[in-house]
């Protein structure tokens, strides 16, 4: 880790903005911060960007840089990082407290700022929260914040009055993204993140926002099924002027859904495959999209160096698809399985069970369907997540309807991740049989050595028989080798 114990503010007498990514267990790079970073004006302002999860000592980092600071702007997901960003947000306020600084504004954006922008403003210690798109957004707050003017119709942005009114302010238009300024990926040290990951793989994003309507995802809620993508060409040119920046040898769009038109992908590999660039690429693919994709330019996608698609089934029940909008059949997602088997390309499928009222044979049909494609390929995985009820759905409304309490406070909120949870409409007995499956389903299906063959044979057996009882396994297992406790 690093020390930063021993920074001084620098002498640099621009106004410094202050960007703070919160500590979390994975360490994909902090493209949000550095997107609304890159659109400030560089003239004007010095820009510096910490990231809690390279850090020994977060909140020294962040405070040896108030001094003359505009604001300090957090980039906050539900769950775990929440905790941390509170904490950095209340030593910004002492320290400007203890040494006699003016107060410098604190502002969250992200997603649980998108969601709950007005209820983060319960926190004394965070002043302004900013919802979807931040690039405009924060780039007239931070001018109005230097002007000294009020955020009365500042779009995008809630915001605490001096009489401790919180205002929303009406949301800000979705923006295409093209428009947005290139990302300058000097304010982050890249190679920091390469050793994390343990591999030289660089994140990138050429789209933004999802025009799909699933309806336990917060995209359609924070992002109103708005998308938008850079132009082919841009993609190109960008992706090549990092890699002669970084040498990197694996390029992960974090696009939500990146294969949205296939015209565009096809111009996308046709620009990395005339640079010659000597790397993979992995994206997000949905099912019904990799059926109209079609072989000749799914072709063209492995020839630029397409490695791995993550594929969301969620459910391997056709019942349970069409009641949260996923609008994908289950033919498909073997049809696009073959395409990928074909192809020689690593897939991920990840899987939702814990809906509330969802029936044990819904539970059954995703568990078979899991089963069914593990056993087409190692390079197949398909982990198991558990509903969890973001607002803005008829699932999670619903929920609440018949009794669910939502988290209240950012206490609460910090604990919405923890694996292995489900709602309180999940039986013990479901929850445990699910637990059991995914331990057994790696073990069946992973490349392992010579030596623990006979213990994936065995792992094999319990699964074609759905026979858990009596984990020895699983319980040596983790012994060995703990689960992570956040996602």
């Amino acid at each position: 880790m690093t020390n930063t114990s021993h920074r001084t503010p620098h002498a640099d007498p621009r106004p410094v903005v202050v960007l703070y990514n919160p500590r979390a267990v994975f360490f994909t790079m902090p493209l949000g911060l550095v997107a609304v970073g890159s659109h400030l004006d560089r003239e004007r302002f010095r820009v510096v960007l910490i990231d809690g999860r390279l850090e020994d000592d977060p909140a020294a980092a962040v405070t040896a840089h108030l001094e003359n600071a505009v604001c300090v702007g957090m980039s906050v997901l539900t769950g775990g990082p929440i905790r941390d960003a509170v904490e950095v947000a209340r030593a910004v306020k002492r320290h400007c407290a203890d040494h006699r600084l003016a107060d410098v504004p604190v502002v969250w954006g992200g997603w649980h700022a998108s969601m709950f922008g007005r209820e983060c403003l319960d926190e004394p210690a965070i002043d302004i929260t900013v919802q979807g798109q931040g690039e405009a957004t924060f780039a007239e707050l931070v001018d109005r914040l230097v002007a000294g003017e009020d955020l009365e119709g500042l779009a995008g942005v809630t915001f605490r009055r001096d009489s401790g009114e919180a205002v929303r302010n009406p949301p800000r238009a979705f923006i295409d993204n093209q428009a947005f300024t290139e990302h300058d990926y000097t304010l982050i040290d890249s190679e920091q993140y390469f050793d994390r990951k343990g591999e030289r793989q660089l994140d990138y994003i050429s789209s933004q926002g999802c025009p799909f309507r699933c309806a336990f995802c917060a995209d359609p809620f924070v992002y109103g099924r708005k998308w938008s993508g850079l132009d082919p060409e841009r993609v190109g040119r960008e992706v090549e002027a990092l890699w002669h920046a970084y040498r990197f040898d694996d390029l992960s769009f974090q696009d939500e859904t990146f294969f949205v038109y296939p015209q565009r992908v096809e111009a996308i590999a046709d620009e990395l495959i005339a640079r010659r660039l000597p790397i993979s690429w992995a994206a997000t693919l949905r099912a019904d999209q990799g059926t109209r994709l079609g072989e000749g330019v799914f072709a063209k996608c492995c020839e630029s160096g397409m490695r791995r698609v993550l594929v969301g089934v969620e459910s391997g029940s056709q019942a349970m698809m069409d009641r949260i909008k996923k609008d994908i059949k289950l033919e498909q997602v073997f049809e696009t399985a073959e395409l990928c088997l074909r192809h020689d390309v690593a897939v991920i499928f990840p899987f939702i069970v814990g809906f509330p009222d969802e029936p044990e044979e819904s539970v059954q049909a995703s568990l078979d369907v899991a089963k069914r494609l593990r056993a087409m390929s190692p390079e197949f995985h398909t982990p198991f997540f558990y509903f969890k009820p973001y607002p803005g759905s008829a699932i999670t409304a619903q929920a609440v309807a018949n009794g669910y309490k939502l988290p209240v406070s950012l206490d609460e909120w910090a604990d919405f991740d923890f694996i292995g949870s489900a709602g309180p409409w999940v039986s013990a007995e479901t929850h445990r049989r699910v637990e059991r499956f995914k331990f057994y389903q790696q073990m069946a299906w992973n490349r392992v050595p010579f030596w623990q063959r006979p213990v994936q044979h065995l792992a094999r057996w319990r699964l074609g028989r759905d026979a858990y009882a009596f984990p020895v396994e699983k319980v040596v297992g983790r012994w060995l080798r703990p689960a992570a406790e956040l996602s």
